[in-house]
């Protein structure tokens, strides 16, 4: 796991929230991460089969990628707007493991040689690397089942069947053709080419912006049925989506070998970014706008929203 974390118990204002009433944010977003992190993990460790599991090779390739460190944004996001809806965060741990499976399964693919053919992720060899491809391949497949297999037992404890539905739809939407798998082929079919930025953030929609939503709204469906608050969340979700993938561009060019995986491997892709169509201050300032829309947002939550508000720093000033 990834134990460094931004110190963000924010007792000074956020630079781009300038224009914010005079409350500042006094949040330990390290304390938070820490929390979430290691209760996302006990609950994956018991969500996959044991490497031991036959056929032993497809569940330790499975575990191999889960387990490789990530900093677990989906999940805590999913926790975090539980929390600022009224819930808690073991009742959300199902969706929140989903989550995180789907997202594994989109970077093992990605990481394959018909793809990005990336070498390093998280600072260890790609699965791809240590497994084969075809191994990958059904790792990748085999996560994305095992998702699912998570979000249909909701509905044998969840008093409202319905709900669960709808969030398995919706999870399933941002997954599919009309969500990351689509944005990904929109991606590779940009190498090369100059995109308007229309057509890129469309792109960046597609492929991290979706899943991030969805990560939030399921969070907030499952415990409350507020649509102000909801429709409040799904524009917070939109609004940290492109920035996380503004400042993963951004990263891409500036973040040295610390980051744990290919540096410039979009460049080297000759792939369209924001940074490559606006230039890099320009994309900082995107980030940073879209920063303070998520954080408008969240205007008419208490202090229950606070982990999103930290959240919403840490994607946008990140540096890993």
């Amino acid at each position: 796991m990834e134990k460094q974390m931004p110190q963000t118990e924010n007792r000074e204002r956020i630079p781009w929230q300038a224009d914010r009433p005079a409350k500042t944010l006094r949040f330990d977003l390290t304390t938070y991460f820490g929390d979430c992190q290691s209760l996302v993990n006990q609950a994956l460790e018991g969500a996959l089969p044991k490497k031991e599991v036959f056929p032993s090779k497809i569940h330790e390739a499975m575990r191999y990628s889960i387990f490789a460190g990530g900093k677990r944004i989906r999940p805590i996001l999913c926790i975090a707007a539980s929390e600022a809806c009224g819930g808690g965060r073991r009742e959300v741990l199902p969706v929140a493991c989903a989550l995180e499976m789907i997202h594994t399964f989109s970077l093992i693919h990605d990481d394959l040689p018909a793809m990005d053919d990336d070498n390093l992720r998280r600072g260890i060899p790609t699965n791809h690397k240590v497994f084969g491809e075809a191994t990958a391949i059904l790792a990748g497949d085999a996560l994305v089942s095992q998702a699912f297999v998570l979000l249909g037992r909701l509905g044998d404890t969840h008093p409202d069947p319905r709900r669960v539905l709808q969030i398995i739809h919706d999870i399933a939407l941002a997954t599919g053709s009309l969500g990351m798998v689509g944005g990904q082929l929109l991606d590779l079919d940009s190498e090369g080419k100059k995109l308007d930025l229309p057509h890129l953030q469309r792109l960046h929609e597609l492929k991290t912006g979706r899943l991030i939503t969805v990560s939030i709204t399921s969070g907030a469906k499952l415990v409350s049925d507020s649509v102000e608050k909801i429709a409040a969340l799904e524009r917070y979700g939109a609004a940290v989506g492109l920035a996380f993938q503004i400042a993963d561009d951004i990263l891409d060019i500036e973040g040295g070998v610390e980051l744990g995986k290919d540096i410039g491997s979009d460049q080297a892709n000759n792939k369209a970014t924001y940074p490559s169509i606006v230039g890099m201050e320009q994309a900082r300032k995107t980030a940073h706008t879209l920063g303070k829309e998520a954080m408008g947002s969240l205007k008419d939550f208490g202090e229950e929203a606070d982990p999103l508000r930290a959240l919403a720093s840490f994607i946008v000033e990140r540096k890993k």
